[in-house]
């Protein structure tokens, strides 16, 4: 059986207990199918960049599946039904990955109060600025490092 990522957008107005019961029902169709389901991360509701179906906001939910093509394919066609949900996208991977997913680490990070993520040593705020950015050499040249002539000599050679 095929190794699946399964992300799912569902409208807004729905409530978090409304969104559990879309996921059980979805698990019952893969389960029902000969798949299962690992993981389940509720990333929660988020702001979208741009409406979808009228609405600005969005329950993320993402499933780690093992299942067979058939199923993959009747949970995206009774998804793709629902009035219920936004959005879907499901990718194929060569293993599932062990720990949080980017979108819950991020969340910790937060939750921590650490603004800007793991920085490391770097420090401040990341801009360019930052950097030292060394000799830049003389800026009076040509690109091709021949120095300029005086606007004057520039006219005279054109008449």
């Amino acid at each position: 059986m095929a190794l699946y990522e399964h992300v799912f957008l569902s409208r807004q107005d729905l409530s978090q207990q409304q969104v559990d019961a879309l996921v059980e029902q979805y698990k019952g169709i893969v389960e029902g199918l000969g798949g299962s389901i690992g993981r389940i991360e509720n990333w929660g509701l988020k702001s979208l960049t741009y409406r979808m179906n009228k609405n600005r906001k969005a329950y993320f939910t993402l499933m780690d599946i093992t299942a067979p093509a058939a199923a993959i394919a009747e949970l995206e066609r009774q998804q793709g039904l629902s009035e219920d949900i936004l959005r879907f996208m499901t990718i194929k991977v060569e293993k599932h990955e062990e720990g949080a997913s980017a979108m819950m680490q991020k969340r910790d990070d937060r939750e921590r109060g650490d603004r800007f993520g793991d920085r490391g040593d770097r420090g401040g705020r990341g801009g360019f600025g930052d950097r030292d950015r060394g000799d830049r050499g003389s800026r009076g040249g040509d690109r091709d490092g021949a120095p300029r002539r005086p606007r004057e000599a520039q006219t005279e050679g054109a008449e």
